[in-house]
């Protein structure tokens, strides 16, 4: 993302130069997360068309679909081991064009093997970008202004969900499943153009593991400090609970007593709208309230969604989306930033960490909260995602690190 002067302003033009620039690069960074994460969420509006088509059962269905969280797993992994030695620019450009490769075969997938496969090589791709992007903006980014960088991408990252899964309904009910896909490549090229105009040129970044000599050592220091591990075992219950909810969820709404129809399904997502406007807020929530009190906050948020998720009025049941997406995303934003404010080095190996098990939470997810589904019905579904929303918030009490007088006042 461009690099903007975070110097304090002395005149009111200079303020007003500032200010622009500040939200031409928060524009430009959460655009970038969204053409890069909209493959991941989009192929959840159209699951129950997916599940017909290959005739399979919704958590069959809900796996393959999610299985691209596998692959953003090992991605993780993999660009934090090189993290390093990899060209931040370059990096996120060839991730972006190589992306649209699996998501145009997707289109020709014969079975559900194959399906699934793809959706690993579309999580490898994006997995590699989002690394990189986070580590790009830990690295470039001021501790006061990373906060709000960070809550920019996630911001995209809720856009992508809404407007992600609006268009693919539209497009796969209008055009077919085909169309979808070509559609979705065409995204991941233009992402790919985004980054080359947009993103500065850097050299490779050195090693900055302190006295460690291995990427191993670096994963090692990082799983040894009690608040940075805490905030990965957060991240995975974050994706755990996101994923048992908007994935399974889409199969109780096509059945009665909602019987919503494919278009109406992708405009229910709308419920993701909330979420656009309150995420950029994490950023200061976190500056005023301290890391813990705003998790909570979030997580309390997402809770309190849980139960009308339950009701047969389709008003309470998408104020209980909304509530769950509003408090997922915020969750996320303050745990994605944590992590990049508690690493003490080597932040692009911390930040694939907290993907790997943020990631691995979306594919345990998706396969236990699936099996409930199956097995036993929505409301076994919601109770599992109240018992990981209630671990996170558990070990949010471990979310402590040394920052600013201020900020200390408000963790302790």
């Amino acid at each position: 993302m461009s690099e903007i002067s975070h110097a304090v302003p002395s005149s009111k033009p200079e303020a007003h130069a500032y200010s622009a620039g500040a939200l031409f690069r928060s524009v430009v960074i959460a655009l970038t997360a969204f053409l890069t994460l909209v493959d991941l969420f989009a192929t959840q509006a159209i699951l129950p068309m997916l599940a017909e088509h290959y005739g399979v059962t919704p958590g069959q269905m809900g796996l393959a679909s999610n299985a691209s969280t596998f692959g953003m797993l090992v991605s993780g992994l993999a660009v934090g081991y090189f993290s390093s030695s990899i060209d931040r620019r370059r990096g996120i450009l060839i991730s972006l064009v190589l992306l649209s490769i699996p998501t145009t075969l997707l289109a020709y997938a014969p079975n559900l093997t194959v399906f699934a496969f793809l959706r690993v090589m579309q999580g490898l791709c994006m997995a590699s970008a989002f690394t990189l992007t986070l580590a790009y903006l830990g690295e470039h980014y001021s501790a006061q202004d990373s906060a709000s960088a960070f809550a920019a991408y996630i911001t995209g990252n809720v856009a992508s969900n809404l407007i992600g899964r609006l268009v693919s309904a539209g497009v796969a009910d209008h055009f077919g499943l085909a169309a979808n896909f070509y559609f979705f490549a065409v995204l991941n090229l233009l992402g790919a153009l985004l980054v080359y105009f947009t993103v500065e040129k850097t050299p490779p970044m050195r090693a900055t593991v302190l006295g460690m000599g291995s990427h191993f050592s670096a994963w090692i220091m990082h799983l040894k400090n009690p608040p940075l591990r805490a905030s990965f075992a957060i991240g995975f219950c974050i994706l755990f609970a996101f994923i048992g909810t908007f994935t399974y969820v889409n199969f109780v709404l096509v059945q009665p007593p909602f019987s919503v129809d494919a278009m109406t399904l992708g405009i229910i997502y709308f419920v993701f709208l909330p979420s656009i406007a309150t995420t950029p807020l994490a950023g200061r929530a976190v500056e005023r309230f301290g890391t813990r009190a705003t998790f909570w906050g979030s997580l309390a948020v997402a809770a309190l969604g849980l139960p009308l998720m339950l009701s047969s009025s389709l008003a309470a049941f998408l104020t209980g989306m909304v509530l769950v997406g509003v408090g997922t995303f915020f969750a996320q934003a303050t745990a994605t930033g944590f992590v990049g404010r508690a690493a003490s080095s080597d932040r692009g190996s911390a930040s694939g960490l907290y993907l790997a098990f943020y990631f691995f939470g979306g594919l345990m997810g998706a396969a236990v909260l699936g099996q409930l589904f199956d097995r036993f019905g929505w409301e076994a579904c919601v109770a599992g995602i109240g018992v990981s929303l209630l671990i996170a918030a558990l070990l949010a009490l471990l979310l402590k690190t040394p920052m600013t007088p201020e900020a200390m006042r408000h963790d302790a």
